[in-house]
């Protein structure tokens, strides 16, 4: 988060520097950024593996997306609530993730917006008829009734922050979100769980 594209800051490229050699983890860097092509090299060098950037870019997308698959990193492309899903479907053949915001990007804790459930369907409507594979993730205000209404409708990678990081159990947390959501699509099993971004 930069502070302009968003009304918040987050971590830097530093961080991701900083802890990329106590983990084999898959690093996911969410660029809720105006001008994320300054820190597309920085991100890649410090250890990420895939970048996601906003549809709301417009004309910049095209670019960013050759530019992430140039630095050998998967791709992203997230689309904000106020956005009609349409704006993303050229894109869809050039991506490893669509991310569906569930909250307007920028701050966490925030309630689920019911009125996305719909867009996700439409991307996975679309994923089975092109015969893709990208990956539909959900991010904001996802606890485990939220993760599960997403799944039945397409959603199979899901961001969790508040609700994971506020309980007692993380680890408990996360693989009860995980039974959760592969009971509600057991096409899910094994889910990929991100916990933070």
């Amino acid at each position: 988060m930069d502070g302009h594209f968003v009304p918040n800051i987050s971590f830097g490229p530093q961080v991701v520097k900083a802890i990329r050699p106590f983990t084999k983890l898959f690093f996911d860097i969410h660029l809720m950024c105006s001008k994320p092509e300054v820190l597309l090299e920085a991100f890649a060098k410090a250890g990420a593996d895939e970048m996601i950037v906003h549809i709301e870019l417009a004309h910049q997308v095209p670019s960013l997306i050759k530019k992430i698959r140039s630095l050998g990193k998967k791709v992203g492309l997230a689309i904000s609530p106020p956005t009609r899903i349409n704006a993303v479907q050229g894109f869809l053949d050039q991506i490893d993730l669509l991310l569906v915001m569930t909250v307007n990007p920028g701050f966490g804790g925030q309630e689920f917006i019911q009125e996305i459930l719909p867009k996700l369907q439409k991307a996975a409507t679309w994923r089975r008829e092109r015969k893709l594979s990208y990956r539909i993730g959900v991010d904001g205000g996802i606890d485990n009734e939220t993760a599960a209404e997403c799944a039945r409708v397409g959603a199979d990678t899901f961001v969790a922050g508040t609700s994971l990081f506020g309980a007692r159990n993380l680890k408990g947390s996360i693989a009860k979100m995980r039974d959760i959501v592969t009971k509600a699509d057991p096409r899910l099993a094994p889910v990929d769980a991100s916990v933070a971004h």
